[in-house]
Protein backbone atom coordinates (compact mmCIF):
# COMPACT_ATOMS: atom_id res chain seq x y z
CA UNK A 1 0.00 0.00 0.00
CA UNK A 2 0.97 3.64 -0.39
CA UNK A 3 1.85 5.72 2.67
CA UNK A 4 3.05 9.27 3.12
CA UNK A 5 6.66 8.76 4.07
CA UNK A 6 9.13 10.78 6.12
CA UNK A 7 10.17 12.69 3.00
CA UNK A 8 6.57 13.85 2.47
CA UNK A 9 6.03 11.80 -0.65
CA UNK A 10 3.94 8.69 -1.20
CA UNK A 11 6.03 5.56 -0.74
CA UNK A 12 5.39 1.87 -1.25
CA UNK A 13 5.54 0.17 2.12
CA UNK A 14 3.76 -3.06 1.36
CA UNK A 15 6.54 -5.51 2.03
CA UNK A 16 6.54 -7.36 5.30
CA UNK A 17 9.36 -9.82 5.07
CA UNK A 18 8.93 -13.18 6.75
CA UNK A 19 11.72 -15.45 7.87
CA UNK A 20 12.61 -17.96 5.16
CA UNK A 21 13.43 -21.20 6.94
CA UNK A 22 15.44 -22.79 4.11
CA UNK A 23 16.58 -26.39 4.05
CA UNK A 24 20.04 -25.59 2.70
CA UNK A 25 22.27 -22.69 3.70
CA UNK A 26 22.67 -19.73 1.37
CA UNK A 27 26.42 -19.15 1.33
CA UNK A 28 26.39 -16.66 -1.55
CA UNK A 29 28.91 -18.72 -3.44
CA UNK A 30 28.72 -16.36 -6.43
CA UNK A 31 30.40 -13.76 -4.16
CA UNK A 32 32.29 -15.92 -1.67
CA UNK A 33 33.96 -18.81 -3.51
CA UNK A 34 36.65 -18.99 -0.81
CA UNK A 35 39.41 -20.03 -3.22
CA UNK A 36 39.15 -16.64 -4.98
CA UNK A 37 39.07 -13.04 -3.79
CA UNK A 38 35.50 -12.14 -2.71
CA UNK A 39 33.64 -10.34 -5.49
CA UNK A 40 31.78 -7.04 -5.41
CA UNK A 41 28.50 -7.14 -7.31
CA UNK A 42 26.18 -4.28 -8.23
CA UNK A 43 22.41 -4.14 -8.73
CA UNK A 44 22.51 -0.36 -9.23
CA UNK A 45 19.79 0.17 -6.64
CA UNK A 46 20.36 3.39 -4.76
CA UNK A 47 18.98 4.13 -1.34
CA UNK A 48 18.72 7.63 0.15
CA UNK A 49 21.24 9.09 2.52
CA UNK A 50 19.65 9.76 5.88
CA UNK A 51 22.11 11.18 8.35
CA UNK A 52 20.51 10.93 11.83
CA UNK A 53 19.94 14.06 13.89
CA UNK A 54 22.42 12.72 16.41
CA UNK A 55 25.43 10.46 15.82
CA UNK A 56 27.92 8.99 18.25
CA UNK A 57 30.74 6.51 18.80
CA UNK A 58 30.67 3.41 20.97
CA UNK A 59 33.77 1.68 22.23
CA UNK A 60 34.81 -1.97 22.21
CA UNK A 61 38.44 -1.60 23.31
CA UNK A 62 37.90 -3.67 26.46
CA UNK A 63 35.95 -6.37 24.62
CA UNK A 64 36.81 -6.97 20.96
CA UNK A 65 39.98 -4.90 21.20
CA UNK A 66 41.34 -6.85 24.15
CA UNK A 67 40.99 -10.11 22.19
CA UNK A 68 44.02 -9.10 20.14
CA UNK A 69 46.32 -8.22 23.05
CA UNK A 70 47.65 -9.54 26.28
CA UNK A 71 44.90 -9.18 28.90
CA UNK A 72 44.65 -5.68 30.32
CA UNK A 73 45.07 -5.14 34.03
CA UNK A 74 42.29 -3.53 36.05
CA UNK A 75 44.48 -0.46 36.54
CA UNK A 76 45.07 -0.15 32.80
CA UNK A 77 41.37 -0.47 32.02
CA UNK A 78 40.49 2.21 34.57
CA UNK A 79 43.17 4.57 33.24
CA UNK A 80 42.05 4.15 29.63
CA UNK A 81 38.38 4.43 30.59
CA UNK A 82 39.08 7.80 32.25
CA UNK A 83 40.83 9.03 29.11
CA UNK A 84 37.91 7.80 27.00
CA UNK A 85 35.61 9.88 29.19
CA UNK A 86 37.82 12.91 28.65
CA UNK A 87 37.76 12.33 24.89
CA UNK A 88 33.98 11.87 24.93
CA UNK A 89 33.27 15.33 26.31
CA UNK A 90 30.12 16.49 28.10
CA UNK A 91 27.80 15.53 25.22
CA UNK A 92 28.89 11.90 25.23
CA UNK A 93 30.21 11.61 21.70
CA UNK A 94 31.88 8.41 22.90
CA UNK A 95 28.56 7.18 24.21
CA UNK A 96 29.22 3.66 25.56
CA UNK A 97 32.00 1.18 26.27
CA UNK A 98 31.45 -2.57 26.44
CA UNK A 99 33.17 -4.98 28.82
CA UNK A 100 33.65 -8.72 29.25
CA UNK A 101 32.31 -10.32 32.43
CA UNK A 102 33.78 -13.81 32.35
CA UNK A 103 36.57 -13.58 34.89
CA UNK A 104 36.77 -12.03 38.32
CA UNK A 105 39.28 -9.58 36.89
CA UNK A 106 36.75 -8.60 34.18
CA UNK A 107 34.10 -7.94 36.81
CA UNK A 108 36.56 -6.07 39.06
CA UNK A 109 37.36 -3.75 36.14
CA UNK A 110 33.66 -3.07 35.57
CA UNK A 111 33.11 -2.31 39.26
CA UNK A 112 36.16 -0.03 39.39
CA UNK A 113 34.91 1.95 36.38
CA UNK A 114 31.38 2.09 37.79
CA UNK A 115 32.75 3.56 41.02
CA UNK A 116 34.21 6.51 39.10
CA UNK A 117 30.67 7.77 38.54
CA UNK A 118 31.44 9.12 35.06
CA UNK A 119 28.46 9.84 32.82
CA UNK A 120 30.22 8.87 29.58
CA UNK A 121 30.99 6.42 28.24
CA UNK A 122 28.14 4.37 29.72
CA UNK A 123 29.30 0.92 30.83
CA UNK A 124 27.70 -1.96 28.95
CA UNK A 125 28.53 -5.63 28.65
CA UNK A 126 28.69 -8.42 26.06
CA UNK A 127 27.43 -11.97 26.41
CA UNK A 128 26.66 -15.10 24.47
CA UNK A 129 22.99 -16.01 24.16
CA UNK A 130 22.70 -18.28 27.19
CA UNK A 131 21.36 -18.10 30.72
CA UNK A 132 24.71 -18.48 32.48
CA UNK A 133 26.10 -15.41 30.75
CA UNK A 134 22.93 -13.47 31.43
CA UNK A 135 23.22 -14.25 35.15
CA UNK A 136 26.53 -12.33 35.11
CA UNK A 137 24.81 -9.31 33.58
CA UNK A 138 22.14 -9.28 36.25
CA UNK A 139 24.80 -9.44 38.96
CA UNK A 140 26.67 -6.39 37.62
CA UNK A 141 23.67 -4.09 37.61
CA UNK A 142 24.23 -2.65 34.12
CA UNK A 143 21.42 -1.07 32.10
CA UNK A 144 22.35 -2.64 28.76
CA UNK A 145 24.10 -5.70 27.37
CA UNK A 146 25.19 -6.82 23.96
CA UNK A 147 24.16 -10.33 22.87
CA UNK A 148 25.96 -12.34 20.20
CA UNK A 149 23.34 -13.06 17.55
CA UNK A 150 24.75 -14.99 14.60
CA UNK A 151 22.76 -14.27 11.46
CA UNK A 152 24.53 -15.73 8.43
CA UNK A 153 23.93 -19.28 7.27
CA UNK A 154 27.67 -19.83 7.66
CA UNK A 155 27.13 -19.52 11.40
CA UNK A 156 23.57 -20.81 11.77
CA UNK A 157 24.06 -24.00 9.74
CA UNK A 158 27.80 -24.67 9.81
CA UNK A 159 28.76 -23.48 13.33
CA UNK A 160 25.58 -23.90 15.38
CA UNK A 161 23.94 -26.74 13.42
CA UNK A 162 20.54 -25.04 13.67
CA UNK A 163 17.83 -23.93 11.26
CA UNK A 164 17.07 -20.26 10.83
CA UNK A 165 13.88 -20.54 12.86
CA UNK A 166 15.66 -22.41 15.66
CA UNK A 167 18.36 -19.76 15.78
CA UNK A 168 15.81 -16.93 15.81
CA UNK A 169 13.83 -18.56 18.62
CA UNK A 170 17.00 -19.11 20.65
CA UNK A 171 17.97 -15.45 20.38
CA UNK A 172 14.48 -14.11 20.95
CA UNK A 173 14.37 -16.12 24.17
CA UNK A 174 17.37 -14.37 25.73
CA UNK A 175 16.09 -11.00 24.46
CA UNK A 176 12.83 -11.63 26.30
CA UNK A 177 14.81 -12.48 29.45
CA UNK A 178 16.58 -9.11 29.19
CA UNK A 179 13.29 -7.28 28.77
CA UNK A 180 11.78 -9.04 31.77
CA UNK A 181 14.60 -7.59 33.89
CA UNK A 182 14.37 -4.10 32.31
CA UNK A 183 17.79 -4.53 30.70
CA UNK A 184 18.23 -3.10 27.19
CA UNK A 185 19.30 -5.85 24.77
CA UNK A 186 21.74 -4.92 22.02
CA UNK A 187 21.65 -7.66 19.40
CA UNK A 188 24.97 -8.09 17.61
CA UNK A 189 24.07 -9.42 14.14
CA UNK A 190 27.24 -11.42 13.60
CA UNK A 191 28.43 -11.87 10.01
CA UNK A 192 25.67 -9.67 8.59
CA UNK A 193 27.59 -9.06 5.34
CA UNK A 194 27.27 -12.76 4.44
CA UNK A 195 23.68 -13.13 5.65
CA UNK A 196 20.38 -13.45 3.79
CA UNK A 197 19.26 -9.92 4.55
CA UNK A 198 15.61 -10.15 3.49
CA UNK A 199 15.26 -13.85 4.21
CA UNK A 200 16.52 -13.67 7.81
CA UNK A 201 18.00 -10.39 9.03
CA UNK A 202 15.04 -8.11 8.29
CA UNK A 203 12.39 -10.58 9.54
CA UNK A 204 14.39 -11.17 12.73
CA UNK A 205 14.84 -7.45 13.30
CA UNK A 206 11.10 -6.96 12.70
CA UNK A 207 10.35 -9.41 15.50
CA UNK A 208 12.77 -7.52 17.73
CA UNK A 209 10.93 -4.27 17.04
CA UNK A 210 7.59 -5.90 17.91
CA UNK A 211 9.06 -6.90 21.28
CA UNK A 212 10.50 -3.41 21.69
CA UNK A 213 7.11 -1.82 21.08
CA UNK A 214 5.36 -4.20 23.47
CA UNK A 215 7.89 -3.68 26.26
CA UNK A 216 8.64 0.01 25.76
CA UNK A 217 12.36 -0.83 25.88
CA UNK A 218 14.51 0.31 22.93
CA UNK A 219 16.07 -2.90 21.63
CA UNK A 220 19.24 -2.06 19.72
CA UNK A 221 20.62 -3.72 16.60
CA UNK A 222 24.34 -3.80 15.87
CA UNK A 223 25.21 -4.70 12.27
CA UNK A 224 28.46 -6.65 12.50
CA UNK A 225 30.72 -6.74 9.46
CA UNK A 226 32.58 -9.57 11.12
CA UNK A 227 34.88 -10.38 8.21
CA UNK A 228 35.24 -6.89 6.78
CA UNK A 229 33.23 -7.65 3.63
CA UNK A 230 31.15 -4.47 3.79
CA UNK A 231 31.12 -2.19 0.75
CA UNK A 232 30.25 1.50 0.78
CA UNK A 233 29.97 1.87 -3.02
CA UNK A 234 26.61 3.27 -4.22
CA UNK A 235 24.66 0.63 -6.11
CA UNK A 236 26.51 -2.34 -4.59
CA UNK A 237 24.25 -5.31 -3.94
CA UNK A 238 23.43 -7.08 -0.71
CA UNK A 239 24.63 -8.57 1.50
CA UNK A 240 27.84 -6.54 1.16
CA UNK A 241 26.20 -3.13 0.75
CA UNK A 242 26.52 -0.96 3.88
CA UNK A 243 23.84 1.51 2.68
CA UNK A 244 21.54 -1.39 1.74
CA UNK A 245 21.86 -3.09 5.12
CA UNK A 246 21.09 0.07 7.06
CA UNK A 247 18.24 1.07 4.75
CA UNK A 248 16.65 -2.36 5.06
CA UNK A 249 16.73 -2.29 8.86
CA UNK A 250 15.51 1.29 9.08
CA UNK A 251 12.87 1.25 6.35
CA UNK A 252 11.48 -2.30 6.34
CA UNK A 253 12.19 -3.51 9.88
CA UNK A 254 11.41 -0.03 11.26
CA UNK A 255 14.49 0.05 13.49
CA UNK A 256 14.98 3.72 14.51
CA UNK A 257 18.37 5.26 13.72
CA UNK A 258 19.13 5.67 17.41
CA UNK A 259 18.89 1.90 17.77
CA UNK A 260 21.15 1.03 14.81
CA UNK A 261 24.89 0.63 15.26
CA UNK A 262 27.64 -0.40 12.82
CA UNK A 263 30.57 -2.62 13.82
CA UNK A 264 33.24 -3.21 11.20
CA UNK A 265 36.57 -4.97 10.75
CA UNK A 266 39.46 -3.90 8.56
CA UNK A 267 40.20 -7.06 6.58
CA UNK A 268 39.87 -5.22 3.25
CA UNK A 269 41.04 -1.75 4.38
CA UNK A 270 37.47 -0.41 4.33
CA UNK A 271 36.72 -0.05 8.01
CA UNK A 272 36.78 3.76 8.30
CA UNK A 273 34.90 4.50 5.06
CA UNK A 274 32.29 1.90 5.97
CA UNK A 275 31.75 3.45 9.40
CA UNK A 276 31.35 6.91 7.91
CA UNK A 277 28.92 5.48 5.35
CA UNK A 278 26.90 3.90 8.16
CA UNK A 279 26.44 7.34 9.71
CA UNK A 280 25.47 8.89 6.39
CA UNK A 281 22.81 6.27 5.67
CA UNK A 282 21.07 6.21 9.01
CA UNK A 283 23.01 4.51 11.79
CA UNK A 284 23.45 6.74 14.84
CA UNK A 285 26.22 4.62 16.35
CA UNK A 286 29.53 3.32 15.02
CA UNK A 287 31.44 0.85 17.14
CA UNK A 288 35.21 1.31 17.41
CA UNK A 289 38.32 0.39 19.38
CA UNK A 290 41.19 2.66 20.34
CA UNK A 291 44.07 2.45 17.83
CA UNK A 292 41.94 0.01 15.82
CA UNK A 293 43.00 -2.98 17.92
CA UNK A 294 40.90 -6.11 17.68
CA UNK A 295 40.42 -9.49 16.11
CA UNK A 296 42.64 -10.18 13.06
CA UNK A 297 43.08 -6.85 11.22
CA UNK A 298 41.31 -4.98 13.97
CA UNK A 299 38.29 -2.78 14.49
CA UNK A 300 37.54 0.71 13.28
CA UNK A 301 39.99 3.09 15.03
CA UNK A 302 38.05 5.18 17.52
CA UNK A 303 40.36 8.15 17.08
CA UNK A 304 39.67 8.08 13.32
CA UNK A 305 35.93 8.37 13.88
CA UNK A 306 36.38 11.16 16.43
CA UNK A 307 38.12 13.15 13.69
CA UNK A 308 35.49 12.03 11.16
CA UNK A 309 32.75 13.23 13.51
CA UNK A 310 34.31 16.69 13.60
CA UNK A 311 34.67 16.64 9.80
CA UNK A 312 31.03 15.71 9.19
CA UNK A 313 29.51 17.91 11.90
CA UNK A 314 31.86 20.87 11.62
CA UNK A 315 32.45 20.84 15.38
CA UNK A 316 34.08 18.68 18.03
CA UNK A 317 30.99 19.10 20.23
CA UNK A 318 33.20 19.30 23.30
CA UNK A 319 35.44 16.31 22.61
CA UNK A 320 38.93 16.71 24.08
CA UNK A 321 40.93 15.44 21.13
CA UNK A 322 44.24 15.86 22.96
CA UNK A 323 43.20 12.73 24.86
CA UNK A 324 43.96 10.81 21.65
CA UNK A 325 47.65 11.66 22.01
CA UNK A 326 47.70 10.71 25.68
CA UNK A 327 45.94 7.41 24.94
CA UNK A 328 48.42 6.48 22.21
CA UNK A 329 51.33 7.29 24.51
CA UNK A 330 49.76 5.23 27.31
CA UNK A 331 49.25 2.22 25.02
CA UNK A 332 52.84 2.38 23.88
CA UNK A 333 54.59 3.14 27.17
CA UNK A 334 52.36 1.53 29.82
CA UNK A 335 50.70 -1.36 27.96
CA UNK A 336 53.51 -2.35 25.57
CA UNK A 337 51.14 -2.17 22.61
CA UNK A 338 53.18 -0.81 19.69
CA UNK A 339 51.74 2.02 17.63
CA UNK A 340 52.90 1.77 13.99
CA UNK A 341 54.71 5.06 13.36
CA UNK A 342 52.79 5.99 10.19
CA UNK A 343 49.33 5.49 11.72
CA UNK A 344 47.18 8.61 11.18
CA UNK A 345 46.74 10.88 14.24
CA UNK A 346 48.61 8.62 16.68
CA UNK A 347 51.76 7.33 14.99
CA UNK A 348 55.15 8.86 15.74
CA UNK A 349 55.57 9.98 12.14
CA UNK A 350 51.99 10.85 11.16
CA UNK A 351 52.79 14.59 11.00
CA UNK A 352 56.55 14.23 10.53
CA UNK A 353 58.14 15.08 7.20
CA UNK A 354 61.57 14.11 5.89
CA UNK A 355 61.93 15.74 2.50
CA UNK A 356 64.05 18.87 2.56
CA UNK A 357 61.62 20.86 0.40
CA UNK A 358 58.77 19.92 2.76
CA UNK A 359 60.79 20.97 5.79
CA UNK A 360 61.54 24.30 4.14
CA UNK A 361 57.82 24.76 3.55
CA UNK A 362 57.05 23.99 7.19
CA UNK A 363 59.53 26.64 8.25
CA UNK A 364 57.82 29.23 6.07
CA UNK A 365 54.24 28.26 6.94
CA UNK A 366 53.33 25.06 8.75
CA UNK A 367 49.96 24.95 7.02
CA UNK A 368 51.64 24.14 3.70
CA UNK A 369 52.54 20.60 4.77
CA UNK A 370 50.49 19.85 7.91
CA UNK A 371 46.96 18.47 7.62
CA UNK A 372 45.57 20.78 10.33
CA UNK A 373 46.92 22.47 13.45
CA UNK A 374 47.99 19.21 15.06
CA UNK A 375 49.64 21.08 17.92
CA UNK A 376 46.40 22.84 18.91
CA UNK A 377 43.99 19.98 18.21
CA UNK A 378 46.01 16.92 19.24
CA UNK A 379 48.88 18.40 21.23
CA UNK A 380 51.19 17.04 18.50
CA UNK A 381 53.32 19.74 16.83
CA UNK A 382 54.42 19.07 13.27
CA UNK A 383 57.91 17.60 13.21
CA UNK A 384 60.71 16.86 10.79
CA UNK A 385 62.65 13.60 10.77
CA UNK A 386 66.30 14.37 10.12
CA UNK A 387 68.23 12.24 7.65
CA UNK A 388 70.39 12.75 4.58
CA UNK A 389 67.59 14.51 2.64
CA UNK A 390 66.32 16.88 5.32
CA UNK A 391 68.58 19.88 4.63
CA UNK A 392 69.25 22.74 7.02
CA UNK A 393 65.54 23.62 7.10
CA UNK A 394 64.79 20.18 8.47
CA UNK A 395 67.37 20.54 11.22
CA UNK A 396 66.05 23.98 12.16
CA UNK A 397 62.48 22.73 12.28
CA UNK A 398 63.48 19.80 14.46
CA UNK A 399 65.24 22.04 16.99
CA UNK A 400 62.33 24.50 17.04
CA UNK A 401 59.81 21.70 17.50
CA UNK A 402 61.88 19.91 20.13
CA UNK A 403 62.18 23.02 22.29
CA UNK A 404 58.85 24.63 21.33
CA UNK A 405 60.57 27.70 19.87
CA UNK A 406 58.02 29.84 18.06
CA UNK A 407 57.93 33.16 16.25
CA UNK A 408 60.83 35.45 17.24
CA UNK A 409 62.41 32.75 19.43
CA UNK A 410 62.64 30.24 16.58
CA UNK A 411 66.02 29.53 15.00
CA UNK A 412 66.19 30.00 11.24
CA UNK A 413 68.12 27.78 8.90
CA UNK A 414 71.03 30.23 8.73
CA UNK A 415 71.74 30.07 12.47
CA UNK A 416 75.37 28.97 13.07
CA UNK A 417 74.35 26.09 15.35
CA UNK A 418 71.94 24.78 12.70
CA UNK A 419 74.57 25.00 9.96
CA UNK A 420 77.12 23.22 12.14
CA UNK A 421 74.65 20.45 13.02
CA UNK A 422 73.87 19.96 9.33
CA UNK A 423 77.60 19.76 8.52
CA UNK A 424 78.15 17.06 11.15
CA UNK A 425 75.06 15.15 9.93
CA UNK A 426 76.33 15.26 6.33
CA UNK A 427 79.62 13.75 7.49
CA UNK A 428 77.78 10.85 9.14
CA UNK A 429 75.82 10.04 6.00
CA UNK A 430 78.91 10.43 3.81
CA UNK A 431 80.51 7.73 5.97
CA UNK A 432 77.71 5.32 5.11
CA UNK A 433 74.91 5.92 7.63
CA UNK A 434 71.44 5.15 6.19
CA UNK A 435 69.04 5.46 9.14
CA UNK A 436 67.08 8.43 10.51
CA UNK A 437 68.78 10.41 13.27
CA UNK A 438 67.38 9.68 16.72
CA UNK A 439 66.33 12.33 19.23
CA UNK A 440 69.28 11.44 21.49
CA UNK A 441 71.75 11.76 18.61
CA UNK A 442 70.38 15.13 17.53
CA UNK A 443 70.57 16.50 21.07
CA UNK A 444 74.19 15.34 21.29
CA UNK A 445 74.96 17.06 17.97
CA UNK A 446 73.34 20.29 19.19
CA UNK A 447 75.45 20.18 22.33
CA UNK A 448 78.61 19.63 20.28
CA UNK A 449 77.69 22.39 17.81
CA UNK A 450 76.78 25.10 20.36
CA UNK A 451 77.20 24.09 24.02
CA UNK A 452 75.91 27.40 25.37
CA UNK A 453 72.75 27.29 23.26
CA UNK A 454 72.19 23.66 24.23
CA UNK A 455 72.43 24.43 27.96
CA UNK A 456 70.09 27.41 27.59
CA UNK A 457 67.47 25.39 25.71
CA UNK A 458 67.66 22.40 28.05
CA UNK A 459 66.94 24.64 31.05
CA UNK A 460 63.57 25.52 29.56
CA UNK A 461 62.34 21.96 29.09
Amino acid sequence: MLELGKRNVLEENEYEYELQDVAEPNLYRELYEYDTIPKVSFNHRLVPQKMPDEIWITDTTFRDGQQACSPFTVEQIVDVYKMLSRLSGPKGIVRQSEFFLYTEKDRAAVRACQELGLQFPEITTWIRANENDFDLVKEMGVKETGILVSCSDYHIFKKMNLTRRQAADKYLGIVKDCLSHDIIPRCHLEDATRADVYGYVIPFATELMKLSKESGIPIKVRICDTMGFGISYPGASLPRSVPGLIYGLNHYAQVPSGQIEWHGHNDFYKVVSNAGTAWLYGASGVNCALLGIGERTGNCPLEAMAIEYASLRGTTDGMDLTAITDIARYFSEKMNIPVPPRTPFVGKWFNTTRAGIHADGLMKDEEIYNIFDTDKILNRPAMVAVDATSGVAGVAHWVNGMFNLKQDKALDKKHPAILEMRRRIDELYAEGRNSVMTEEELLALLEQSDPALYRSLMQNI
